[in-house]
């Protein structure tokens, strides 16, 4: 059995840390395919050095653009990886356009496709993410949905039960995999200048809200009015999207934000573990933030990643300054006994356990163009 590992942003890499893994303990042969959708795989190949994985056996340097131009690249060069290179299945993972063109080259050619963390919906189809998801959905042969809610979307959806898999979220997997890693420096706290619980975390670069002059100015109005009532520091390592279209707008960052370059990694992963509380639109940092019991504050209006609210860890705020507070203080005095509903970090193991069950039978009977 050979297993095409497609990713293609530093978010991907990070949930797909525990699959590479559990290949590597199952002795499974399998390939690394990095799309390069946000960044360089040059640059990214200190986060695979990091993570302590192998190299990507094959980069196709995409780079940013268009959504649409962005994923014809994405979908020429996987289909051409994937004719010269046969693979018995390919996984992708989560909403993004490399998840879109990695499922949509491998169905065209008739590989069995495996999405990890299906399932999720916000119910904006507005946002990108939101189509990707969808469409990786119902194109994949098998759906490795974090939680029982996730398979209910799937099932609602009129997917098949026999293709859906309940695996918990490789996210567990990796913060208590990687956090232990990131524990063997913890000089940035002192860089900073900061201590444990004495600073509220920030991020914010999602489309919707960076590239929307009300929304992008609405947080930052916000994250004054938090600063101001908290009396603490408030780091926000900024997006290289959300610095661009700061100075696009011209909008004024409030002299008590203390901006930064984007952080590595296990920086990011410390300072999230001990912040006081983390405001952010991210859909991954809601799910760490849940499992490390950090209080999160989202700064959209929907989730797909509800039960990270009906625990009690996360609440949904908007962009609106005051609502911002208002969620802010709620957090802040939220007690912090809520149950992770993500899974007991053992993901990766079942999503390779459940192909390794299902391959055998299938992938002699598969078409290939």
């Amino acid at each position: 059995m050979k297993i095409a590992i497609i990713l293609g942003t530093r978010p991907e890499i990070i949930k797909m840390s525990p699959v590479i893994r559990s290949c590597s303990d199952h002795s499974i042969d399998y390939s690394v395919i990095h799309t390069g959708q946000h960044y360089s795989y040059e640059m990214d190949r200190i986060f695979f050095h990091e993570l302590e994985l192998h190299n990507a056996t094959y980069n196709l340097e995409v780079g940013s653009g268009t959504h649409g131009a962005q994923t014809a690249r994405m979908l020429t060069g996987l289909e051409q990886i994937l004719i010269d290179d046969p693979h018995d299945a390919v996984l992708v993972q989560g909403d993004t356009n490399t998840v879109l063109s990695g499922a949509l080259a491998a169905s065209k050619l008739g590989i069995p496709v495996g999405h990890v963390e299906a399932g999720l919906r916000s119910y904006d189809r507005s946002m990108p993410e939101e189509i990707n998801r969808i469409v990786a959905d119902h194109i994949s042969d098998y759906l490795f949905a974090p939680t029982e809610t996730a398979a209910g979307n799937l099932r609602r959806e009129g997917r098949p039960d026999s293709g859906i898999f309940i695996t918990g979220n490789t996210v567990v997997d990796a913060v208590s995999q990687n956090l232990s890693i990131a524990q063997r420096d913890t000089s940035i706290f002192s860089k900073l200048s900061v201590e444990r619980g004495g600073y509220v975390l920030v991020t914010a670069h999602r489309q919707e809200n960076v590239d929307r002059w009300e929304n992008l100015s609405g947080i930052l109005k916000g994250l004054r009015l938090v600063r101001d009532e908290f009396g603490v520091t408030v780091l926000y390592p900024v997006h290289p999207r959300a610095k661009k279209m700061i100075e696009q707008f011209n909008l004024q960052v409030p002299d008590n934000i203390r901006l930064l370059e984007p952080l590595g990694y296990f920086e990011f992963l410390l300072l999230e573990a001990s912040a006081r509380l983390v405001l952010t639109d991210s859909g991954g940092i809601q799910e760490e933030c849940c499992i490390l019991k950090t209080p999160c504050v989202t700064m959209r209006k929907n989730t797909e990643r509800p039960e990270t609210v009906d625990v009690g860890g996360n609440i949904l705020a908007g962009t609106d300054p005051e609502a911002i507070l208002s969620c802010a203080k709620v957090m802040d005095h939220a007690p912090r006994t809520w149950e992770n509903p993500f899974g007991d970090g053992r993901a990766g193991e079942r999503v390779i356990k459940h192909l390794k069950e299902i391959l055998p039978d299938q992938r002699r009977t598969v078409p290939r163009s």
